[in-house]
């Protein structure tokens, strides 16, 4: 194992060339888009100027706004007016990650008082948990219910109150629409409080395996409940590195939390202090935007360079592949246009830097004790793979988010301490220093064919798995596809298709159901690939599985005329996707047709989405085309 100390980073590190490409190439193509979204963000400011002089909102707008303020807090806003902070949150029961999120309302706004300002609790927001819903009816509006967030958000800000925003979830859909929704009020300032993961429980291999044990009817279901619920055991997020913990550290290299706030346990009681610390960084920054700095706002803040620094870390970590449709809509909501090949050429020279399961063993809590996201960034900037010349929370400058959170600076006062981020990576199994990494490249691939473009997550497949050319296997749901495997219909190798699953067909569910069974087929020998319109997302994980398929089957794509027995090749080495028949004869096969949509469970209330979603490689939205 390499055991060399990390590198310490240059001051004004270079950039990478390729991530400087990238950088110019998004904001070249952006400049109409962006500069229309600045110009709506000037007018808001002005608007806003008004307010705070007393001229736009009336006195009943007013009344109606602080009718239910404690007299206190009423007395300051009326009289002075003091910055008033809109809470936004993402809170309720069924998700172990949002569970903390009851008591944080209150202890912001007592913080805020501290500080002479004012919080209102502004409004609530749909959330879903995916892990209750996989597999189920529910699914179908997973996606959909990032676009509702986003419009649930902007509902609770649109009262035009407030000085700043603070966004309270964690995630999977939650995160994306929370900033998607506050991008529509980029002239205020926003900061993102997470609640932390849950302690470990079952280790993910453990509880892999007896998924996998279970598929082959090897395992009662008593028993696979006994190991889910040793897994998922308390609050705060799940352990394993989807996509609600990619969330948190996509907002930490984005600079929109307080640094070291992501993976904080909910009973550390550290995390009662980062939620504090960032009501009283909110009330600066709304102090700073109400005396008119035109960049102390959300909107600003997010330009090419920020986009480029999630991207970079999303891939030196192996993320979820939800965020190439999640931050292509973030971007477009900021004003730019980011694509997946852009994304595909970031991978290309971002190493990979952890082993998180499911691309390996640890979690996130392994991952923090590791060295954590100070020491990932610290990593990052120190060979020009980040832009440090960015604006956070914090102040200008990534380096605040390279100074690792060590504990309290005293008992009594409670405040939070940093120190430089750590050397050496204390687990090389888990994180790396950027010049000794687990793979040169990223865990992200764009496949492109006759059969559309894909994205395909291989951070966990194995080098001899990459490549695979067999039959094709069709399906229309993934019940068919275990129904098959129970039937032991799979015998060699096998390029297994799953069409009808893109956001126009049935909302674009998940499909984590295939893996143990897909997984099962590698550990006998049996090479195997998924190809498919729906996603996979964060659990993606020895199967090569190019996802996202566009354009989707019930779009016209070229899935709907793919037949068993066709030989299919998915490339990720080479990036192709591709069925071996000619385009003619392709072209004048009959494509098959799309099940009706299905109704109950809440499914016929989002036709309207379904008919009007945007591809996935842009960003698979109803609000941003």
């Amino acid at each position: 194992m390499p055991t060399s100390p990390a590198s310490s980073p240059p001051s004004a590190p270079p950039v990478n060339a390729a991530v400087a490409r990238v950088t110019v190439a998004i904001a070249t193509r952006s400049q109409a888009r962006r500069a229309a979204y600045l110009a709506t963000l000037a007018s808001q400011r002005q608007h806003r100027a008004e307010r705070l002089s007393r001229k736009r909102l009336s006195a009943a707008n007013l009344a109606h706004g602080y009718a239910a303020l404690p007299s206190g807090d009423k007395l300051r806003v009326v009289s002075e007016p003091v910055p008033m902070i809109g809470v936004v949150s993402a809170y309720n029961d069924v998700l172990s990650a949002h569970q903390p999120l009851a008591d944080y309302p209150a202890m912001i706004k007592d913080e805020v008082r501290r500080h002479a300002a004012v919080a209102q609790f502004a409004g609530g927001v749909p959330a879903m948990c995916d892990g209750v819903t996989q597999g189920q009816p529910g699914m179908e509006l997973s996606l959909f219910s990032r676009d509702v967030i986003a419009m649930s958000t902007a509902v609770a800000l649109t009262h035009d109150l407030y000085d700043g925003a603070m966004l309270l979830g964690v995630c999977d859909k939650i995160v994306p629409g929370l900033l998607l929704g506050a991008l529509s009020f980029g002239h205020l300032p926003a900061i993102f409080v997470p609640a932390g993961p849950m302690p470990s429980g079952l280790s993910n291999k453990e509880k892999a395996n007896v998924r996998k044990l279970h598929a082959q009817g090897k395992v009662a279901p008593t028993a696979l409940l006994e190991a889910e619920m040793a897994a998922y055991h308390g609050e705060g997020t799940c352990t394993f590195y989807g996509t609600a913990n990619s969330n948190q550290l996509l907002l930490e290299a984005m600079g929109l939390m307080i640094p070291g706030a992501a993976f904080v346990q909910p009973n550390d009681r550290r995390r009662a202090l980062l939620t504090r610390a960032a009501a009283a960084r909110m009330v600066a920054l709304a102090r700073r935007a109400q005396a008119g700095h035109d960049t102390a706002g959300l909107g600003q803040w997010i330009d090419e360079k920020v986009l480029v620094n999630a991207i970079v870390a999303l891939l030196a970590t192996g993320g979820s592949t939800n965020h190439t449709m999640h931050w292509v809509a973030i971007a477009r909501a900021a004003g730019f246009e980011l694509t997946w090949q852009d994304i595909d050429a970031l991978s290309r020279v971002t190493p990979l830097l952890t082993r998180l399961y499911p691309n390996g063993e640890a979690d996130v809590n392994d991952f923090d004790r590791a060295g954590g996201t100070a020491f990932l960034f610290r990593e990052l900037l120190a060979v020009g793979l980040m832009h440090d010349d960015v604006e956070t929370v914090m102040g200008r400058g990534m380096g605040h988010y390279t100074r690792a959170l060590s504990g309290m600076k005293d008992e009594e006062s409670g405040s939070l301490a940093y120190e430089p981020a750590s050397a050496v990576s204390g687990d090389l199994t888990v994180l790396r220093p950027a010049g000794e990494p687990f793979s040169r490249e990223g865990g992200l691939r764009v496949l492109a064919g006759n059969l559309g473009e894909a994205v395909v997550k291989v951070s966990a497949v194995a080098l001899e798995h990459r490549v695979i050319t067999a039959p094709a296997h069709v399906f229309d749901t993934q019940a068919d596809v275990i129904a098959a495997f129970k039937a032991n219909r799979f015998e060699r190798d096998a390029v297994v298709v799953v069409r009808f699953q893109g956001p126009r067909a049935s909302g674009m569910p998940e499909l984590h159901q295939l893996t143990p069974a897909l997984s099962v087929l590698l550990d006998r020998g049996i090479k195997v690939a998924l190809v498919t319109d729906g996603r996979m997302s964060g659990a993606s994980g020895r199967v090569p599985a190019a996802i996202h398929v566009t354009p989707e089957a019930a779009a016209g794509g070229a899935l709907a005329r793919v037949q068993d027995g066709d030989v299919v090749t998915v490339d990720c080495e080479n990036g192709s996707l591709a069925v071996h028949v000619g385009s003619d004869a392709l072209a004048a096969r009959t494509p098959a047709g799309a099940p009706p949509p299905a109704a109950g469970w809440g499914r016929e209330l989002f036709g309207v989405f379904r008919d009007n979603v945007s591809d996935a490689n842009q960003g698979a939205s109803v609000l941003f085309r």
